[in-house]
């Protein structure tokens, strides 16, 4: 049985203060295998993107426990939860977050740089080569169109060589084609290195092609199932075989 990279139980969170505290996450465990590719799916305000941000550690739990790669994030600093993501947890958003005023070389580069890798550039000019943007690492992020800052973000995300890749919806700003395109590279890369990759999507193809789909509504899960994608979605995507 392959090893759990996440294990969240029981997990309860609270955002805002005062009347406008909200119940974000109601008692949610989940338990994601190693190289499993799940898509979390849900209507608006489901808590979908919430969940990722636990998963990242970007937002700390009022109860339950987060433990990601093997290691327990409740309890520990932000310092140390943030040289934690640096290492283990890769992050594509919808909004693609490129610093503006930096060249694709340097968006990728500069947070191995600030997480001590010993060759940034280097690392950062191979990846943006394996998302096919060898020839745009002196570009800066207003040169290029969507599909090609979220290339950028994908090479960001993959640089560090993480256990688990999360992604939020990061077809949502692109057109079908380029959507398709973008999932096509995140599922393949994914595949290629052994990767865990969780992602929220509205889209329900793109959720189908996913080995394992959990359906979210008002903070908890509903329902979590296993499936093999069809064969042409497998093969366009180069997604992992379900684990049971």
């Amino acid at each position: 049985m392959p090893e759990a990279v996440i294990e969240l139980k029981d997990v309860w969170l609270t955002l805002g203060e005062g009347a406008s505290r909200v119940e974000v996450l109601k008692g949610v465990s989940l338990t994601v295998a190693d190289g499993e590719a799940t898509g979390i799916v849900g209507p608006s305000g489901s808590g979908k993107s919430t969940l990722l941000m636990v998963l990242a550690g970007l937002e700390k739990v009022d109860s339950g426990t987060v433990r990601i790669a093997g290691e327990l994030l409740n309890g520990k600093s932000e310092d140390q939860i943030a040289a934690f993501r640096g290492r283990n947890i890769g992050i594509v958003f919808q909004s693609f977050h490129l610093i503006p005023t930096m060249t694709a070389l340097e968006n990728v580069a500069v947070p191995l740089e600030l997480a001590g890798h010993p060759d940034p550039f280097g690392t950062a000019a191979r990846e943006l080569g394996t998302v096919g943007l060898s020839d745009r690492v002196t570009h800066y992020p207003g040169e290029l169109s969507g599909g090609e800052q979220q290339r950028v973000a994908i090479a960001r995300a993959l640089a560090p060589s993480p256990r688990l890749l999360i992604a939020d919806e990061p077809t949502g700003n692109l057109d079908h084609a380029t959507g398709t395109q973008i999932a096509d590279l995140m599922f393949s890369k994914a595949a290629e290195r052994g990767m865990t990759l969780v992602l929220v999507t509205h889209d329900p193809a793109l959720a189908a092609r996913c080995s394992r789909q959990v359906s979210m509504r008002s903070g908890r899960i509903e329902e979590s199932s296993s499936f093999l994608p069809s064969a042409t979605q497998g093969q366009n995507s180069g997604a992992p075989e379900a684990v049971p």
